[in-house]
This record gives structure tokens, C-alpha cells and sequence, in this order.
């Protein structure tokens, strides 16, 4: 049987999902001021960096439509995966579930499963990469909706910002707070909780302290390593990312790491300079 698996597009595709033809992005919309740009191929990183610093105003997302979900459920492929940000962080999850119901109406046998990754960037992308492997090994609709489930439950997202700008700028953050935090040159260790929303993990002075950090935090809370890939997501600096990725093989014995740079949606989240980590 013949399936697909679409991504919204704050989950990164790495260069081997996007030739691979059973992978499908579905782009989020990002607004800086007056300036609007589609997180897809034709995404500017560093203009909209640039944009992001120049502007007052937090940068914003907004969700895909249902009908651009739709679009992409229909095909002759049998079984659609979809996987999407969390529904804590953005009306993606929902866009994709009405589109399910639509999509149904009109193709009552196909299958359609929409998964809340309660994470977002390169969680996405794992959790995708999840469905191809067990698809691959000839799993029912059903185990592989199942044993997804179980993944994304053991997933855990960190990462670990450069700057507080967006933090303050969109209210989590209070202009003293950051103010002070950059006085004192201190970088938040962020995760995701069980439900997808971000709590801050702890926090170090300097960056290279807040990475060294996050890397203890993986290497407590990550069990039966040696049989998961780990992913690592950075924004514009990639000796970071591998800086990152070297400790965690010091620590820690995974099955593979990946690198990818991130995409626009993530962009927005992690800021310039901003690593994120999912195992």
C-alpha cells in the first residue's frame, strides 16, 4: 500500500526526506511588520533575521489552511501521515484535523492520521522519519499509529537561546528581566513539557556553560539511547552544532545524529545563534 507523510514546515525535511517523494511540507506564513514571507523554499533566513532585529514588534506565524492540508491529503497514496506542531504553540494540529474530516467525506477509504508532535523543528522531523521506518518494515496502519504515539511520548525536546529578544518582545520575558540577563550574559536551558508547551529548564552564564548544560540535562533524561537518533536544529551557527553534537558522542551513544539547519518557523522560535536539540 501506498502512503505519504506530510510535515508542517516548522518541522526541517533533511536533504535525503526531500527526495525520498513520500514527504510533503505544508508551509506555515511568517510576518515581521509589513514584512509577510511563506516558510517554504523560497524562505530568506538571514533577511528575515535581519528583519527580526531591525523591528520593535515580535515576529508572528500563522497556521497553514485546512485547505492547504487538503491539498496534499489527496493523491492516490492510500495511508497519510501527518505531523504537526504542537497544538500548545500553534492552530496547525487543527487546520490538520478539519482537513481530515474534509478529506474523508470525499475519500471515505482512505486513512489519515494526525499526529500532535507537542514539539516542533527537528521533533517533527523525527517523528517522521519514525513513521518511514516503520511503514519500511511492513507495519499495519494501526501498530504504526500506535508505536508513534509511544515515540512522541518519549520524546524531549531542548534548546538553548542567544538572545532573549523574541522572548521579550512577545511577553514571556519582562524588559527588566532581559535586561538583566544580558547584563549578565545569561543563556535560559529551554525544554518542552509532556502537554508541548516551553518551560525554561535552568538557566548558565555564557553559552557555552547553557550548551554544557543542556547536554547533562540529555544525558539524565534520555534512556535506551543506543536505539534512537538524536537531531540537533541550529540557527545560523553551525560550529555550534557540532560543537554540540561531539559532546553528546562524549556522553552518550546514539544510534545516529543529524544536523539540519532551521527553517523559517523555527527561525522565528530560536532566534539567531539559537540550538535545538531532540532525542
Amino acid at each position: 500500500m501506498s502512503y505519504k507523510i506530510v510535515v508542517d514546515s516548522c518541522g526541517e525535511l533533511t536533504d535525503v526526506m526531500k527526495q525520498d517523494g513520500h514527504f510533503y511540507s505544508v508551509a506555515l506564513e511568517l510576518d515581521v511588520d509589513d514584512y509577510h514571507v511563506v516558510d517554504d523554499e523560497s524562505f530568506d533566513r538571514a533577511e528575515f533575521l535581519q528583519r527580526v532585529r531591525e523591528s520593535r514588534n515580535c515576529p508572528k506565524s500563522s497556521c497553514p489552511s485546512p485547505q492547504s492540508y487538503v491539498d496534499v491529503y489527496q493523491g492516490e497514496q492510500e495511508r497519510v501521515y501527518v505531523v504537526t506542531l504542537s497544538d500548545k504553540l500553534s492552530g496547525s494540529y487543527n487546520s490538520a484535523e478539519l482537513a481530515k474530516k474534509l478529506c474523508l467525506e470525499e475519500f471515505p477509504d482512505k486513512k489519515i492520521y494526525v499526529f500532535n508532535s507537542r514539539s516542533a523543528s527537528i521533533g517533527e522531523t523525527l517523528i517522521a522519519m519514525k513513521v518511514q521506518e516503520l511503514e519500511e518494515e511492513g507495519r499495519s496502519f494501526e501498530e504504526i499509529v500506535k508505536e508513534t504515539e509511544s515515540y512522541i511520548d518519549s520524546q524531549q525536546t531542548y534548546f538553548v537561546l542567544e538572545t532573549l529578544e523574541t522572548l521579550r518582545k512577545n511577553g514571556r520575558l519582562s524588559n527588566l528581566k532581559a535586561w538583566v540577563a544580558s547584563a549578565l550574559n545569561i543563556k535560559p536551558v529551554m525544554g518542552s513539557t509532556p502537554e508541548g508547551t516551553i518551560c525554561q529548564m535552568g538557566q548558565a552564564r555564557g553559552m557555552m556553560k547553557a550548551l554544557d548544560y543542556m547536554v547533562e540535562e540529555i544525558a539524565k533524561r534520555t534512556k535506551n539511547c543506543e536505539q534512537k537518533i538524536l537531531a540537533i536544529s541550529h540557527c545560523n551557527c553551525p560550529e555550534r552544532a557540532l560543537w554540540v553534537k561531539e559532546k553528546i558522542q562524549q556522553a552518550l551513544h546514539f544510534k545516529d545524529i543529524i544536523i539540519v539547519d532551521t527553517a523559517g518557523v523555527s527561525t522565528l522560535y530560536a532566534n539567531d545563534g539559537g540550538i535545538i536539540v531532540v532525542a
